[in-house]
Formats: C-alpha cells, sequence, structure tokens
C-alpha cells in the first residue's frame, strides 16, 4: 500500500478516536503522575514510563518495554509509532498514575489528535502533552522564566507555551484526555523543579535512554 494511501487511512483512525476525546477533567484528587517517552535505536523502540508522586515528585514505580519499530517517522502521525510501546509500558505498571504526562502534543495539533490525545483515549486516562516544539498554531514566545503564552490555532486556543528555565526554549502544553485546558498547564507546572521538562518527562526520557544503551 502507497505511503499517501495509508496515511489517508490512518487520518480516518484519527478521527474516529478524536469522537471519543474529553477535554473536561475527568479525575479528583491527583496522588500520583507519570510520564512516558520513547527512545529508538537498531530498528527499535525503547518505551520508558515513570510514576511520581504528585506532591514531592518522588519515584514510586518504573517500567520500560522494548519494541520493533512497526512505523515511519512521519509528522502529525508519530501516534502510530509511539503509542504501542507506550501502551505497552503502562499496561507493566502495577501503580497507575492519575494523570500521565507523554512527550509530544495533545490537542495542539494538526487534527487535534496528537500522541498524548491517541495514548489518553487508547488507555482511557487523563492525559497531557508536552512537546519540545510547536508543530501547530500561533504564539509570542516567552522570554522571561515563568511567563506563559497562548497557543492559538483555527481561531481558538489549543495549549501553552512556557519558559521553564533561563537559556532554554519553552515547552509547549496541550490537554491530552480527560483534562481541561487549564488544569493541563497547572498540572504541568506542578511538576516542574527547576529543568526545562516537568520532573515526569525528565525522568522518563533518562530512563529510556537508559534502556536504549543496555
Amino acid at each position: 500500500m502507497a505511503l499517501k494511501e495509508k496515511l489517508g487511512k490512518l487520518e480516518f483512525i484519527q478521527k474516529g478516536l478524536k469522537k471519543d476525546l474529553v477535554l473536561e477533567d475527568d479525575f479528583s484528587q491527583i496522588r500520583m503522575v507519570g510520564g512516558a517517552d520513547v527512545s529508538y535505536a537498531g530498528g527499535l523502540a525503547y518505551s520508558a514510563v515513570v510514576v511520581l508522586d504528585y506532591g514531592d515528585m518522588q519515584l514510586i514505580e518504573e517500567e520500560t518495554s522494548k519494541s520493533k519499530i512497526t512505523f515511519p517517522y512521519v509528522p502529525s502521525f508519530l501516534s502510530f509509532r509511539e503509542a504501542p510501546p507506550i501502551t505497552k509500558s503502562v499496561s507493566r505498571l502495577k501503580r497507575k498514575p492519575n494523570v500521565l504526562l507523554v512527550d509530544g502534543h495533545g490537542i495542539a495539533h494538526p487534527r487535534g489528535i496528537g500522541i498524548a490525545s491517541h495514548v489518553g483515549v487508547l488507555l482511557d486516562i487523563p492525559t497531557i502533552g508536552v512537546a519540545k516544539n510547536i508543530l501547530v498554531g500561533d504564539y509570542t514566545a516567552p522570554e522571561v522564566v515563568g511567563e506563559v503564552s497562548e497557543i492559538i490555532y483555527n481561531k481558538r486556543q489549543v495549549g501553552f507555551a512556557v519558559k521553564t528555565r533561563k537559556g532554554s526554549k519553552p515547552i509547549f502544553i496541550s490537554p491530552g484526555h480527560k483534562v481541561s485546558l487549564e488544569s493541563s498547564f497547572l498540572i504541568v507546572k506542578n511538576c516542574l523543579r527547576g529543568h526545562r521538562l516537568p520532573e515526569p518527562l525528565r525522568l522518563a526520557h533518562t530512563l529510556s535512554n537508559q534502556a536504549k544503551n543496555c
């Protein structure tokens, strides 16, 4: 099957998943927050998921998985490359996080369903996308640590650009599933500990790289 034809079918799948998206808070008290990231080497995907205490950001549990890469890197179709290894790692957790941060976008996506939204719908859990690069939308670049700018796409707000560390580019936050726009920012803000990335994603990134290099 030609890639163009395949992508058309995958767009159809994304539109179907989008119908199940919930962009309101569907959790009560947050006790544990997770982070998920994927690294690649030698045709393999190394997924890592960590679970931290939401109050003090102490590590509670971590899991990794190794999978064959079954889909090429295609912008805006990252979900079909990374969702399988991420869901595999999450399924191994004994302690499930109340909210999962995913390296990538939520609704700040051309079709409104990035990797964080995709994973959230598949697992039926609250998720938030936190990305290092913008995919869609316009924003005013924040220049001071703590400064926040709205990301606007198709005349509506889909996320936030946040300056989290001096000398670093902003991160881009958007709700994935079962989390409101406002809560997506507040939850990520609570997870910041002086680094560019929120602690769950920083640790997941480190863990996935360690798994890759073992």
